[in-house]
């Protein structure tokens, strides 16, 4: 079985926070919290993969809180949903690092396909990024006494030839 992506819903207004939960936890494993404090300590302390963010709320506004997230976690997905959705604020959310943007109400199916595309993003990054330390990997070794060439050569010259008949 498939391991199920992680995702934390911020929100202060128990309505959306629980719709979002009731309408995730099927896909999901899902975490919530209920200002930016809580959801700053649980990207701390939980393996997240994605974050739906509101952007009004008491204490620490959405806008530090996905500052804060970036600092802590920068390939977390966020997506921004908000009943607050200005033009302006969607500009300020993706210059600090927001994937996505949604004004509510929202609806469930715009929901479920823009969270699924978060997941599928960061995976993509995350393989990128992968491949990325495997080539600084091959470079280091390059730089190495023998040479990455040297260390190919003797692989090829060790492995065993075609059987002969």
């Amino acid at each position: 079985m498939a391991q199920k992506g992680s995702i934390l819903i911020v929100d202060d207004e128990i309505g959306p926070r629980e719709s979002l939960r009731m309408i995730l936890k099927p896909l999901y494993e899902v975490h919530t919290a209920a200002d930016g404090e809580e959801a700053l300590k649980c990207i701390q302390n939980q393996d997240i993969d994605v974050v739906t963010l509101d952007l009004k709320m008491p204490g620490i506004s959405g806008f530090d809180v996905l500052q804060g997230i970036k600092k802590i976690k920068s390939d977390i997905e966020v997506i921004v949903i908000t009943g607050y959705g200005t033009l302006k604020n969607a500009r300020e959310a993706i210059r600090y690092g927001a994937g996505d943007f949604i004004s509510k109400p929202f609806n469930i199916p715009d929901i479920i396909a823009i969270v699924s595309k978060s997941f599928e993003r960061r995976s993509y990054n995350q393989k990128i990024s992968n491949l990325v330390k495997q080539i600084k990997g091959l470079r280091a070794l390059e730089g190495q006494e023998e040479g990455l060439p040297s260390i190919l050569e003797k692989g090829v010259q060790n492995s065993p030839g075609p059987s002969e008949h």
